[in-house]
């Protein structure tokens, strides 16, 4: 039996950066969010997760963010949602 993960760390990253400078995606990050499980599905047909201003439907098994709110709203142009490894 498989369980699904209770937190992941969601990092928004901006998209345009092709040169990190060695920097890794934690430090690229303009904001970063460990979200809970709600015990929901959203959606997508995935768990949501929340915390810290931001709601996510996530894929446990590959760890793929399908649907994202960040205060409310959608995510800006230009951000990439990312699960932290």
């Amino acid at each position: 039996m498989t369980t699904k993960p209770q937190r992941f760390t969601i990092l928004l990253v901006p998209e345009h950066v092709e040169d990190r400078g060695g920097a890794s995606e934690e430090d690229s990050a303009v904001r970063s969010a460990v979200v809970e499980a709600t015990g929901e599905t959203g959606a997508s047909g995935y768990p949501r997760y929340a915390g810290h201003g931001i709601v996510a439907d996530i894929d446990p098994s590959t760890r793929t963010v399908e649907a994202l709110l960040v205060d409310g709203t959608e995510l800006d142009y230009g951000l990439t949602a990312k699960v932290a490894s």
